[in-house]
């Protein structure tokens, strides 16, 4: 089922990340399939890669780290089939790799979790780092936050996707997945670790949450960032068309529905003062 996500959240990520290139430069010439080359992406809790492999094809150099052995030795045989991924196994001591970019991008896979990546002397940044359908799962929603912000660079994009705490994503994820249809594990959601939109915002409009000496949303209007530093937007699932899709910003009420369940979240480090 999550991965009939993928091509929404893609469509996201190069979607920001587009709007933000020609933000710089409104000459740039990028698109879909470019805006990724050559960009350093961290993909943490990557399950069995088929995220990672998608940013791989579009030119990205791609990290996927996940605490799970099982899941990096399936994503790590899944790759090692297709040649046009570049795939190389991490380095035997655990660091991570750095690597000349390739017009192919590149992916490797390290069995870790993202504190380890910040524990060693030489701290590497990313100019993209993601996490999908992990946050609702983590004991420690904020310490996790802080980890992956650290892993950031200045200027750097951070992606994530999870699941809004609200009475409709309890009948939807936990009742009807879970209980009822059976589609899910039952016991793989936990209500109260869901976080609601409004909580990331204001986890990243606060320079103490980050341990940061400013934050990473200026001002909220309204509860609503400035669309060059933070958005949220709701993914759904369309039935007639059996796929989860992205909502348009321009879908009446978007606010009020689409993000009551499962929603993707885009926030920029501010660059170096």
């Amino acid at each position: 089922m999550l991965h009939a996500m993928n091509p929404a959240r893609v469509q996201f990520m190069t979607q920001k990340l587009m709007e933000m290139r020609r933000e710089e430069d409104s000459t740039a010439d990028v698109d879909e399939t470019t805006v990724l080359r050559g960009l350093d992406v961290l993909d943490v809790g990557c399950g069995g890669g088929l995220l990672c492999e998608t940013l791989t094809r579009l030119g990205a150099l791609t990290l996927g780290i996940d605490a799970s052995a099982e899941n990096i030795g399936i994503a790590s045989m899944h790759a090692s089939a297709d040649p046009a991924l570049n795939f190389t196994h991490s380095s035997p001591d655990g660091s991570v790799p750095s690597r000349a970019y390739s017009s192919r991008g590149g992916l490797t896979y390290m069995h870790t979790a993202v504190e380890n990546l910040l524990s060693g002397q030489h701290v590497k940044q990313f100019d993209v780092v993601c996490s999908m359908e992990v946050l609702e799962h983590v004991d420690n929603p904020g310490t996790f936050l802080r980890n992956c912000a650290a892993l950031v660079k200045p200027g750097g994009h951070l992606f994530l996707s999870t699941i809004a705490r609200t009475p409709l994503a309890y009948a939807l994820t936990i009742l009807a997945a879970e209980d009822v249809l059976r589609l899910v594990t039952p016991g793989t959601h936990t209500y109260s670790k869901f976080v609601n939109p409004s909580e990331l915002l204001d986890f990243f409009a606060s320079a103490s949450s980050l341990e940061s000496d400013r934050p990473w949303i200026s001002r909220l209007f309204d509860g609503v960032p400035a669309r060059t530093e933070a958005e949220t937007r709701g993914i759904v699932f369309v039935p007639w068309r059996g796929e989860w899709a992205l909502v348009p910003r321009s879908a009446p009420g978007a606010k009020l529905w689409s993000e009551g369940c499962n929603y993707l979240f885009w926030v920029r480090r501010p660059l170096l003062s």
